[in-house]
């Protein structure tokens, strides 16, 4: 016994050892361990994760999703499941947004891109025909009938539109337009036409008035008919002779760019210039440069109608004139835009224009587009329009010299729309 007692010893203490580092080493691992939060109950937990908006119809349908905006009456609310949906407020029983909002009523007034008047911003509650904003603690909660939300739109769109400005390449919208007509028959003949339509207003809402506003276009027709030679053979004893092939050839091309800075919500200034060559006209090239004033006559949702007036330098270059028949104009430039807004998205625009000149008071033009789009698919539409131009004067020349020139134009349209 007296030779085991030792080894036993020796394996009691070795196990003691071993428990005391294992109860240190737990100990240690619960000190670093994080605490459990408290307990939620399940419905609680689900509630904190539902941050989006509902809308309840008048039905008792309910949609999910994020409200977007609301202008004159109707509000689009984005659903996963149905896009983008408009839905006039007469058709709304309930709606509750987890995103602020801010609500302008009518007694609001938005001018030179300040907000005037109190413009209360929180989450939004609809029963009874009632908006209730919930503002952040210790402002209240404002009630506004849905009659008077004139405008509802979210916090960032708010303060985007009042304090910031669209750069060079943001926030333009337009078209780019492009046909073709060729025939290869006893003759020839092909005939394309183009063009780019790009405006760009700032701010970029209708709640805002309008400061500036930019305009582009560019369009352009060239077309050739080449009637083929042939051999006549007439006269005793007969003689054979050859008729040459004969080319008709067109090309008009125009160019403008116009920029208005609004002064009031109706009246602005504007600048201007524009380029053109007509080739059954002998003009070469004709360059306008001119500014003067504005005035937005109709501004409705559907229509829009301006009248401008501007006093310009207009100089003319002709492809065959004698010396001294290129011509340095001075005058004005009396022009209107009117714009249509038609059933099924499709839209009819008009540009009309005269030019007198003060120090050559013959030598006037005139000129008129008219233009008219129907979507089908997309961003595609149909595209038909009109494009008539009239110098009084040209230089006489052969072929022979045509004051007035006319296009009916016919292609595909696809709409641009840069974001913001």
């Amino acid at each position: 016994m007296k030779f085991l007692r030792p080894r036993f010893l020796g394996t009691s203490l070795a196990a003691v050892a071993c428990i005391c580092i294992c109860c240190y080493a737990s100990a240690q691992s619960q000190a670093h361990k994080p605490a459990r939060p408290p307990y939620k109950p399940v419905a609680a937990i689900k509630s904190a994760k539902q941050n989006f908006d509902v809308l309840v119809f008048t039905n008792g349908d309910s949609l999910k999703g994020k409200f977007l905006h609301a202008v004159a009456g109707k509000l689009v609310f984005h659903s996963n499941m149905l896009g983008n949906i408009s839905v006039p407020w007469s058709k709304v029983k309930e709606l509750r947004t987890a995103s602020r909002l801010a609500v302008l009523p009518g007694s609001v007034t938005v001018r030179h891109g300040k907000v005037r008047g109190n413009v209360p911003i929180g989450t939004l509650t609809l029963a009874n025909s009632t908006i209730t904003v919930h503002q952040v603690s210790p402002a209240p909660s404002v009630n506004i009938p849905v009659k008077h939300a004139r405008f509802v739109l979210d916090e960032h769109t708010l303060e985007k539109e009042l304090r910031n400005h669209p750069n060079v390449f943001q926030a333009w919208n337009g078209s780019i337009t492009g046909g073709a007509n060729i025939v290869q028959a006893t003759q020839k003949e092909y005939t394309f036409s183009g063009g780019i339509a790009l405006q760009r207003v700032s701010p970029t809402v209708s709640w805002l008035n309008t400061r500036v506003r930019t305009t582009f276009d560019l369009s352009g027709s060239y077309g050739k008919i080449t009637q083929p030679g042939y051999s006549k053979t007439s006269g005793t004893p007969p003689v054979t002779t050859y008729v040459p092939s004969t080319e008709t050839k067109s090309a008009i091309y125009h160019a403008d760019a116009e920029q208005d800075n609004y002064f009031s919500s109706r009246f602005y200034g504007l600048v201007q210039g524009s380029l053109d060559h007509n080739f059954a006209q002998n003009l070469a090239l004709q360059q306008s440069y001119g500014g003067g004033i504005g005035w937005t006559a109709i501004k409705l949702p559907t229509q829009e109608f301006d009248l401008k007036i501007a006093l310009q330098y207009q100089g003319q270059r002709f492809i065959k004139a004698s010396p001294g028949q290129n011509r340095t104009l001075a005058g004005s430039n009396l022009a209107l835009v009117y714009q249509l807004r038609l059933p099924h998205n499709m839209h009819f625009l008009q540009n009309a224009a005269y030019n007198p000149s003060f120090n050559t008071p013959h030598a006037y033009s005139e000129n008129e587009t008219n233009t008219v789009t129907i979507p089908f698919f997309k961003n595609l539409s149909f595209s038909m329009g009109t494009i008539d131009s009239y110098l009084n004067a040209p230089p006489s020349s052969l072929p022979p010299t045509k004051r007035n020139s006319f296009q009916l134009t016919t292609g595909v349209s696809y709409t641009i729309r840069s974001k913001y």
